[in-house]
């Protein structure tokens, strides 16, 4: 592709929300212009009313009842305008509205597929466009392989994107007093931490595992302190289930963490763990590694991709809570034979070079074949 292509780049929304495709927007949209900084680049987003940015255009100032129709006659009406030379979508839903524009310009598209969005797909409109897609990355192999296994896609066609992160926003440093006063830790207890979304059970981030582990783990590190941040619907079913099982003094429900403080919960644990089942990859697990902390998660989503095979953390099976058990224990216990996980530096240093920013640039470079 020429250096000097007109892109279509079609968002969720970059400052809305933080989530995950949001982030990965904002990456890409980055790596993009410089990779390519000759190209026209025009950003269509749903969700943003406007922005700063040039050739930016948003649909979040129209009501929600309307902005769907209204950001789809945008990107068709652009696109036979402009006639760009390709047009990436960052979510997958936007994939139908790329596929009509190309039965009427045959303009070629890209699309990226992330996680549960991309799982168990049944909308025949959906598939169709997936098909004719150009190309799909994918954010890492486990949904490469579940989009070609659940819909016979060419696998030729996939290609992964690993997610990045914002290394140099997460260091190594000690545990901060501010957070050890807080939460009313000494500096040597040993502290496990997960942070995700609380969301409904169904999307099993894993922390149910840990809490049906801990009084098996407390047996063997009596001092053990569960953290649990973020916020979400589900957390009064964790407060019944703290509850019942007479946690309280061992489980602390942090809340919402702000951007400003994560590095610092990263540094106050001692090992992160989120055994999740339906995760498309797991920021959080680089964030943690940048700062050098040991991280257990599932063997059967993202986090296979996240953690490498199992190169820059333990992958365990999410449902058997003894081994679950058995890992916590030995982690904190510093009994771990995984020959990485005490050597924060070099956990650091392996992390930025598979799944940082320069290395996401190289990794689109090759896709977009710059010449």
């Amino acid at each position: 592709m020429r250096h000097s292509a007109r892109f279509h780049l079609w968002i969720p929304d970059l400052f809305q929300t933080k989530g995950g495709i949001q982030a990965y927007s904002g990456y890409f949209l980055q790596a993009l212009q410089q990779v390519a900084p000759q190209a026209k680049i025009e950003v269509f987003s749903k969700h943003d009313p406007r922005s700063n940015l040039p050739n930016f255009r948003g649909a979040g100032a129209y009501p929600k009842s309307i902005r769907t129709p209204i950001f789809a006659a945008q990107l068709l009406s652009y696109g036979l305008w402009q006639r760009p030379d390709l047009v990436i979508t960052t979510h997958l839903n936007f994939t139908e509205a790329a596929y009509q524009l190309w039965r009427l310009a045959k303009i070629p598209y890209w699309t990226i597929a992330h996680g549960i969005e991309a799982w168990d797909i049944t909308r025949p409109s959906l598939q169709n466009a997936l098909h004719h897609a150009d190309r799909i990355l994918a954010v890492g192999h486990y949904t490469r392989d579940r989009l070609i296994q659940e819909q016979s896609i060419d696998p030729s066609k996939i290609a992964v994107l690993y997610n990045t992160f914002a290394a140099e926003q997460f260091q190594i440093a000690p545990k901060p007093k501010h957070l050890l006063q807080r939460y009313q830790l000494e500096p040597d207890q040993p502290v496990i931490l997960t942070v995700c979304r609380l969301a409904d059970p169904q999307r099993a981030k894993g922390y149910d595992q840990i809490l049906a582990a801990l009084p098996q783990i407390r047996r063997e590190v009596p001092n053990v302190r569960y953290i649990l941040a973020g916020k979400g619907a589900d957390r009064s079913r964790i407060e019944a289930i703290i509850a019942e099982r007479e946690l309280q003094n061992c489980v602390t429900l942090a809340g919402f963490v702000s951007e400003d403080e994560l590095c610092d919960h990263y540094n106050l644990c001692d090992v992160f763990a989120m055994p999740s089942q339906r995760e498309g990859f797991g920021v959080v697990y680089l964030e943690a590694l940048a700062c050098g902390k040991p991280v257990l998660g599932g063997n059967r989503d993202g986090a296979i991709d996240a953690l490498q095979k199992g190169e820059l953390g333990l992958l365990i099976d999410p449902d058997n809570i003894d081994q679950i058990t058995q890992t916590l224990v030995e982690i904190l216990q510093h009994r771990s034979l995984h020959p990485l996980l005490y050597q924060p530096e070099q956990l650091r240093q392996k992390t930025i070079e598979r799944f940082g920013f320069e290395s996401f640039m190289r990794s689109l470079n090759s896709h977009l074949n710059l010449s």
